[in-house]
């Protein structure tokens, strides 16, 4: 009577990894697409908050000096955002008494963002973008 005796084998087999790969792929599928949804979301949201701080100060440069200006350096604001991905600047015309603060991609994710390729607010309040997508999607409304 043979006796057939099992070695102790560590390691994986081939089916095993192949298992493994399979399923690191599919989570890879899923996931990436939506964390590079959410890097671009998040720098939209640097964008707006330097806008709306940028608006908020722009009227009080109004009330102050009776005009609006185009230097984001007389608003006290910066001409990029925190994490340089966006330029900002500022459109007057005070002969009617309007501004345009625009905030255009400049590096980062947000270069390869053609759903917002630029986002804009006026005096009035009004929130616009350039894209594919439209004004309330770029503006998180």
């Amino acid at each position: 009577m043979n006796i057939i005796r099992k070695k102790n084998l560590k390691g994986f087999t081939l089916i095993e990894l192949m298992i493994a790969v399979a399923i690191l792929g599919i989570i890879a599928s899923i996931a990436i697409p939506s964390y590079f949804e959410h890097v671009k979301r998040t720098a939209r949201t640097e964008a707006i908050t330097s806008l709306l701080d940028a608006a908020n100060k722009q009227e009080q440069y109004f009330v102050d000096n009776r005009e609006y200006t185009t230097s984001l350096s007389a608003l006290g604001v910066a001409e990029t955002t925190e994490n340089n991905f966006y330029k900002l600047k500022a459109t007057v015309n005070n002969n009617a008494g309007t501004f345009e603060l625009e905030a255009t991609p400049v590096s980062g994710p947000p270069l390869q963002d053609s759903e917002c390729t630029k986002l804009i607010i006026t005096d009035t309040g009004l929130k616009k973008s350039q894209g594919s997508a439209d004004s309330n999607t770029c503006w998180g409304k």
